[in-house]
């Protein structure tokens, strides 16, 4: 059975028409899929980075400890709290895991016969003055974690 040369130039673009419509699926799941492992690498940095920021926090708060008990304070005097500034400001080493991250750890007391209050706050963005309670928390790239210990 013969077709016509007429049935012929009919489905003629047929097969043009097909391949476009594939080749504009295949592109648009391609854009899909690359738009969707991007989104994974951030949500995953961002994840390294909250606990890069636990960690940098947990140092903290054992730097403040640390010079709690080195100052050597009994429970009779105003203040444990070492030194005549209650905050210092700690900048993470540039070769460790933790680097670009700032710690801010400052020690509180109520009084007398009081636990010290110590707390630690970690940043990887801080502000003009070295804080890290100034910076605007718009950044998708700002991370800060807190943390505080009664001893």
């Amino acid at each position: 059975m013969m077709r016509s040369p007429l049935h012929l130039a009919r489905s003629a673009g047929v097969g043009l028409v097909t391949a476009i419509f594939l080749l504009v699926v295949l592109a648009g799941l391609s854009v899909a899929m690359v738009s969707l492992y991007t989104n994974q690498q951030a949500s995953a940095d961002l994840d390294v980075d909250g606990a890069r920021a636990y960690q940098a926090a947990r140092a903290g708060i054992e730097y403040g400890l640390f010079r709690l008990r080195r100052s050597g304070c009994d429970a009779a005097t105003a203040s444990c709290c070492p030194g005549t500034a209650s905050q210092v400001t700690l900048a993470m080493p540039n070769d460790g895991a933790l680097r670009g991250f700032t710690v801010v750890v400052s020690c509180s007391q109520a009084g007398p016969n009081t636990p010290a209050n110590i707390t630690s706050v970690a940043c990887n963005m801080t502000d003009g003055k070295g804080l890290c309670e100034g910076v605007p928390n718009n950044s998708p790239q700002y991370v800060r974690r807190r943390m505080e210990v009664s001893a």
